[in-house]
């Protein structure tokens, strides 16, 4: 199986688009005022825009479909036939695993980070307490699934170059390259004869 540059580029871009909605939920994190309540001496939590739960789904999906292009051509690493021995066996092997838990961190940084900003509490309290908890998503769960997305591309994009290469052993079947044959001049030189 020889590299398609196709696929590179879809699962690079993927990559990319999930990295960037992975920032982009990092940078509008659910943010929380406490407001006192206009009509008795109680306050409440106020949150600001939910758009980081939806970019971090989002670059969850992206991630999900680019992991499944790439191990759904390389047959994930199990079925198929057989890999040749060597060096680019090892690596592939290697870049598999690399690839597949950087994936699963990014996975879980970007579901736990979307789940845990759309939670908003509701609590109430009086103005003499100053202990109100209003719940909020910790600074850098989105920007850790950004950086672990990256890995994942960088693993990816290994894993399957080092995968097509130990699948065909190095070797790629190319096609119209080489000497061609020359036309034969047979038929001109029996006519030229009788």
């Amino acid at each position: 199986m020889a590299v398609s540059i196709p696929v590179l580029v879809i699962v690079i871009a993927l990559h990319l688009i999930a990295f960037v909605l992975a920032v982009g939920a990092e940078r509008r994190r659910s943010t929380v005022k406490i407001v006192p309540d206009e009509y008795d001496e109680q306050t409440y939590c106020v949150y600001g825009t939910d758009a980081s739960t939806a970019y971090g789904l989002a670059a969850f999906g992206l991630l999900l479909i680019s992991q499944t292009l790439v191990n759904g051509i390389t047959k994930c690493l199990c079925f198929g036939r057989g890999m040749m021995g060597g060096s680019s066996t090892t690596c592939a092997i290697f870049f598999f695993v690399f690839s597949w838990v950087s994936f699963l961190g990014a996975e879980a940084c970007l579901l736990a980070g979307s789940a845990k900003n759309a939670y908003h509490t509701k609590y109430r309290a009086a103005f003499q307490v100053e202990s109100l908890s209003c719940a909020t998503l910790r600074k850098g769960v989105f920007a850790a699934g950004a950086a672990l997305t990256l890995l994942s591309m960088i693993g990816s994009i290994f894993y399957y170059w080092k995968h097509s290469k130990a699948d065909t052993g190095g070797w790629q079947k190319h096609q119209n390259e080489g000497l061609g044959m020359a036309a034969s001049n047979y038929t001109e030189s029996t006519e030229r004869k009788g």
